[in-house]
């Protein structure tokens, strides 16, 4: 028998802070930029009930954790629910299951920031963001741990999203956040331009765009999920979190393919070699940027980990037993 810790989502939430989900979800990708194994997600459909069974993992051997996600949404209760099993990269054994909805906006919302952090200019200081849900303020706290933010732009088609939104940023941040009636307000003079959405059809133009900008878009897991357009994919070093997800399932790269205005060949590098310093980020304060974060076992992996280890100095969860196969399958 091997004793694990189950940790549910009251455990965990308000656990880590968002600088701590960026290092640790930066360390994560070095690793994989040195030839950590992770691959891309793996999706099954349901056409009645509708849904989707999604599972995705991670080794990282430096951290001593591997494991992932394995979530459902959709389906009969019309939800989601995020399992992660983690364990032990050296032994193989069972560390903990975590209930891992709580951490999601934080673990992606940091590998957006890490995004930031080795693509975006230097002295950025802008930030437009399209969205105004929990996926945003993830994504807009994380930020705001790598880049020192003045103004912070944000649109939602929802009056009401965008101005909560931007009042609650306005306490919790240093920036000064606030709200536009349209994504072009928002993306106008921004030196980072962050989509955290579910849009199937892009949320700005890339015209729009002033040379220097650095964009990440997290809402592209799926083939029908386009935030930017084939113009932002065109004129942009295009990063993904991992090069098979980019021509599997990150849906602006995969329409551009199929207009003919990029080529396998755009993809400059996945974002793990960039943290790693295998291959370069940005070259010149002109150059146009874009992190395309469709989530992967490695942020997933890195996160929980951090989480289970701050919750075994504190006496959090509880400890329940795993049986190894040579023990289950024998009886003895």
């Amino acid at each position: 028998m091997t004793d694990t810790l189950f940790l549910r989502s009251d455990d965990v939430d308000d656990l880590a802070d968002p600088a701590e989900y960026v290092d640790a979800v930066r360390e994560g990708y070095r690793q994989r930029g040195e030839g950590a194994a992770a691959e891309p997600r793996t999706k099954l459909g349901s056409g009645d009930p509708p849904g989707m069974l999604t599972s995705y993992g991670a080794i990282l051997p430096d951290t001593g954790a591997m494991g992932g996600y394995m979530y459902s949404a959709g389906f009969g209760a019309e939800d989601a629910w995020f399992t992660t099993p983690l364990f032990d990269a050296d032994s193989g054994e069972p560390l903990a299951m975590l209930d891992g909805a709580s951490m999601n906006p934080f673990k992606t919302g940091a590998t957006g920031a890490v995004g930031v952090d080795a693509l975006a200019r230097e002295d950025a200081d802008s930030v437009a963001l399209i969205g105004a849900g929990a996926q945003a303020r993830g994504q807009l706290r994380c930020t705001a741990e790598v880049r020192d933010l003045e103004t912070v732009w944000v649109f939602s088609p929802t009056k009401e999203s965008r101005e909560g939104f931007a009042g609650e940023m306005n306490e919790r941040l240093d920036a000064a956040v606030a709200a536009v009636a349209s994504p072009a307000a928002a993306v106008e003079d921004a030196d980072v331009v962050i989509t955290a959405t579910t849009a199937a059809e892009p949320v700005f133009d890339g015209d729009d765009l002033e040379p220097g900008t650095h964009v990440t878009a997290m809402g592209q897991y799926d083939p029908e999920k386009r935030e930017l357009d084939t113009t932002t994919i065109e004129r942009a070093k295009y990063v993904p979190d991992l090069r098979d997800r980019a021509t599997t399932d990150a849906g602006s790269f995969l329409h551009a393919l199929e207009e003919g205005v990029v080529d396998e060949d755009h993809i400059h590098a996945e974002l793990g070699g960039v943290v790693a310093g295998e291959a370069e980020g940005r070259t010149d304060d002109e150059e146009i940027t874009v992190f395309d974060s469709g989530g992967t076992g490695i942020e997933t992996v890195a996160g929980a980990y951090l989480l289970y280890e701050k919750a075994v100095e504190r006496g959090l969860g509880e400890t329940i037993e795993f049986s190894p196969a040579s023990q289950a399958l024998t009886g003895e």
